[in-house]
């Protein structure tokens, strides 16, 4: 038998921890029904998505898959990734499961145009980088100042 003292402010956080439990769970991970729409049965594909002057670079983490198990799709303005993680082994028991697994998918609306004829997909070690150059017409272009 295990005796256990009873101990009130074991439990107690304090007002700053509050605050930080509150904004955390309204703000920094959205709530059920705050995400986008999407097929049931299929997870939101986390994506690093960067910009350069020149091209739009995004960058998933895909491990166990091959590159012809990825679907990359754009139609005007609307990018989309589609493909399937396979399931986990269904003759043991697990202790935690934290890794995603079935059917994912990611729509994005790209605000920017993109040369779609020279896209780049490359498909190494598990992870998808995709770059999408962009057109000349939204590339800076530099202005020389002169003086007189």
């Amino acid at each position: 038998m295990t005796i256990t003292r009873l101990n009130p402010w074991r439990d107690m956080m304090t007002l700053r921890e509050a605050m930080n439990q509150l904004l955390e769970e309204s703000m920094v991970r959205p709530r059920p029904g705050w995400e986008e729409e999407r097929p049931a049965g299929q997870f939101r594909l986390p994506l690093d998505v960067y910009t350069t002057p020149e091209e739009i670079v995004l960058v998933a983490s895909l491990p166990g898959l091959t590159s012809d198990e990825v679907d990359i799709s754009i139609e005007g303005d609307t990018l989309t990734i589609r493909g399937e993680l396979r399931p986990p082994l269904e003759n043991v028991t697990y202790l935690f499961q934290e890794r995603p697994y079935g059917a994912f998918g990611r729509t994005l609306t790209l605000n920017v145009p993109v040369n779609v004829d020279k896209a780049e997909a490359v498909f190494e070690n598990g992870i998808l980088t995709l770059t999408l150059p962009k057109t000349e017409e939204t590339k800076p272009k530099l202005i020389k100042v002169k003086s007189k």
